[in-house]
C-alpha cells in the first residue's frame, strides 16, 4: 500500500503563488504516472496535470502556462507549482499515483484545499 499526503494549499488572492506537495510513504519507482486533479464546489473532479515515470508532462489546458508538476525521486514527492491563480481555481486539489511494479495499483491522497480571492 501506498500513502499519499498533499500539503501546501491555503488562501491566496488572484495573481499569488502556491506551491503543492504530494508525498509518499515510499518510493515512487514503481509509479508509472502521477497526477493532479481537482475538485471545486459542485463540480466533479477533473485533471489538472499528470507526469509520466520519463518526466513527460502533460496539462489542462485551463492551467497551460501557469501550473507546473514535478516528482522528486530523491523526496518522494510530486509538487504543483501554481502562478498566476485565478477564483476559478478555488476546491480541493489530489494527488494520485498509478503504480505497475510494487504495490501495483492507483492511490489517492485526501486532498488540499486552495481558495483564490478576488
Amino acid at each position: 500500500q501506498v500513502q499519499l499526503v498533499e500539503s501546501g494549499g491555503g488562501l491566496v488572492q488572484a495573481g499569488g503563488s502556491l506551491r503543492l506537495s504530494c508525498s509518499a510513504s515510499g518510493t515512487l519507482i514503481g509509479a508509472k504516472t502521477m497526477a493532479w486533479y481537482r475538485q471545486a464546489p459542485g463540480k466533479q473532479r477533473e485533471l489538472v496535470a499528470s507526469i509520466t515515470d520519463t518526466a513527460i508532462a502533460n496539462y489542462a489546458d485551463f492551467v497551460k502556462g501557469r501550473f507546473t508538476v514535478a516528482r522528486l525521486y530523491a523526496k518522494n514527492t510530486l509538487y504543483l507549482q501554481m502562478t498566476s491563480l485565478k477564483p476559478e481555481d478555488t476546491g480541493a486539489y489530489y494527488c494520485s499515483a498509478r503504480f505497475i511494479a510494487g504495490p501495483i495499483g492507483t492511490y489517492w491522497g485526501k486532498g488540499t484545499l486552495v481558495t483564490v480571492s478576488s
